[in-house]
Parts: structure tokens; sequence; C-alpha cells
């Protein structure tokens, strides 16, 4: 439950179909996959206008259009998109939460998801320029018009989650959360806890580190946006490696994948967690979906969390320029 809105343990991030990680799979290989994710269960699927810009949200209209009254979509507004569009850069693209924004973005995005409404609206991020009750009672309006059902927050820090919740209830606050980032664990968690709030982690694979897919020897190719956070560059790579190395030997002893090591330990947490790991590939796709079915005594939880209170990770999540648009 986020909130009061019921989704899937287990969501389907859509970033990367169109965004971050290149190469990116051609429209109907991405629509077999989001295909195959309901299928399987997933009722949960997130995008955002900016993924692109645009193409990703019209990717995931187009596939989940036969089975809109089955599924929950959330998207996000806040971007400053240039009129040409272009793909996403720090320099062209800026913030923009105003209620006037607020209004166009979600026609676009109503129109390109081929619905009437949008189950989970996001602020993508928080637009220091915009009062964040402004910004809570626009999407008050839209909930009352019936294009948007549900509120939800992305990369909010903890007054700000609270001043929006007093304007609009939050159904939901998205923000980065794994293994490898456990910060949320000291306000932000909390702070949904008391207020009843859902959380929707990201990158709960820690952008792939957890997944197995690494090594010691991994080079990131200049395209993989990757290959500008700190924490996957040089020295702070090898460090970062050794939990990496830790979620391996869980997952042997238990017999099951890392990324299913990885994905358990955040479903294990709270029941009001819904995490929304990505994928282009229908094996990832199923590989990830058995972590439902991966438990942990609380014994184990415990263990666990004695480790990885014992490894420090090193080297910023984000690059500076992506960091300063957190809000905290």
């Amino acid at each position: 439950m986020l909130g009061k809105l019921t989704v899937s343990a287990l969501g389907l991030g859509c970033m990367g179909f169109s965004q971050s990680y290149p190469p990116f799979p051609e429209k109907k290989d991405s629509i077999a996959v989001i295909r195959r994710a309901v299928e399987l269960g997933v009722t949960f699927f997130d995008t955002a206008e900016v993924y692109g810009p645009y193409t990703n949200e019209e990717v995931v209209g187009e596939a989940l259009e036969p089975y809109r009254d089955q599924v929950v979509i959330a998207t996000k507004f806040g971007w400053s998109i240039p009129k040409d569009g272009g793909a996403y850069t720090d320099k062209a693209f800026g913030l923009d939460s105003s209620p006037a924004a607020i209004r166009k973005a979600v026609e676009g995005s109503l129109k390109r998801l081929r619905t009437d409404h949008i189950d989970l609206y996001y602020q993508h991020r928080v637009d220091p320029r915009v009062p964040i009750e402004d910004v809570a009672n626009t999407v008050s309006e839209l909930i009352k018009e019936g294009k948007v059902l549900y509120f939800g927050l992305s990369e909010a820090g903890a007054d700000t989650i609270r001043r929006a919740h007093a304007v609009c209830p939050v159904s939901a606050v998205q923000s980065e959360y794994s293994m490898f980032y456990r910060d949320p664990e000291q306000k932000i968690i909390p702070t949904l806890e008391e207020l009843g709030i859902g959380f929707v982690p990201f990158s709960p694979l820690g952008k792939g580190i957890l997944s197995g897919r690494f090594s010691r020897d991994s080079k990131l190719d200049k395209s993989d946006y990757r290959s500008s956070i700190p924490r996957f560059q040089g020295e702070n790579f090898q460090n970062n490696m050794k939990l990496a190395e830790f979620v391996t030997e869980l997952a042997t002893r238990k017999g099951v994948t890392p990324a299913q090591i990885a994905l358990g330990w955040v479903l294990a947490q709270k029941e009001w967690m819904a995490p929304i790991p990505g994928t282009t590939k229908i094996s990832r796709l199923e590989e990830n979906l058995g972590s439902l079915n991966v438990s942990f005594t609380a014994a184990e939880l415990a263990s666990i969390k004695s480790m990885l209170d014992g490894i420090v990770i090193t080297g910023a999540r984000y690059p500076e320029s992506h960091a300063k648009l957190v809000d905290n």
C-alpha cells in the first residue's frame, strides 16, 4: 500500500527504455518487456515526461493501453523542457513546478500515456522557486478534476514532505534506496512511517552494482550515465565492489541470484515499500520477480545490517550537477 493506493510488491521502472543506459531497445522490444511484466503480475509502472524526453511515456502508454484498468501508472512533472526536445542535458533542462507548467505537463502526459487519468503524479524534483504548498494545491485541483488520482514526491526532504502533505495528502515518496544507498533510513523513512506515506525505492539494485553484472575489471562506456557517477569511478568503484561481493556471497549461500538478494532485502524492510527496478530484458525481469520468493529471518536481517554498517561506501551517488537538484 502506497498510502491508499494498492500496487504490486515490485514495480517496473521504465526509464531505461529511453534514457541513461544505452543502447536502448527498439520500441517493439520495450513494449514486449512491459507487457510481459503485466502477464507476470506487475501492476505498477513508473515513467516521466523528461525520460527521452516524452518518448518513454509514449512507449509506456502504448504498451499498457490494453491493460489500462488493471495497472497503476506513475509519471512525473517539474522540468522545463526545451521546445526542440533533444536528449536530456543539465544545461538545457531546468526545473519548473509553477502551476501553469504543471497543468501543461499533465495534459501532455495524459495524451502520451493514452489515458484520461494519471494514477500517481510525482513532482520529479523540488523546485526551490515555487513553494511546495503551491505545487500541492495545484495537484489537489487536478485530483478534484479527475486528471490525477494520487500525489507523490521524488527526492524530497522530510520538511518538504510534511509541508506538502499538509495541503494535499502525499501517497508516495520516491527516492534512491538500496543496500548501496541507505541514507533514507535517517529521516525519510521515519517521516513516511509517521505520516502513513508509501515509499518507492528507485535504483534498488544500486544502479546495477548489486546485480552481479560487475567485476573489479568492469569498464563503463562514456555513454553510460554511471560513468559520470563518483561511486562508479576509480578507487571508489574498487572499494564499493566489497559490497557487491558480499551480496554475491549471500546469494550463493541462499541459492539465489545477487539481484534477488538485493531486492529481497528492500522488500523485507517495510510492507509499504514498492521498489521499481528497471530492466530492458525479459530474462532480468523474470529474475527480479523471483525476489518475491526470497525471505530472511530476523537473525539474518540483523546480521546483514551489521555487515552493511561495516562497509563504508565511498563516492557521491550523483555527479555534482545532479546532486544540487536533490531536496534535503
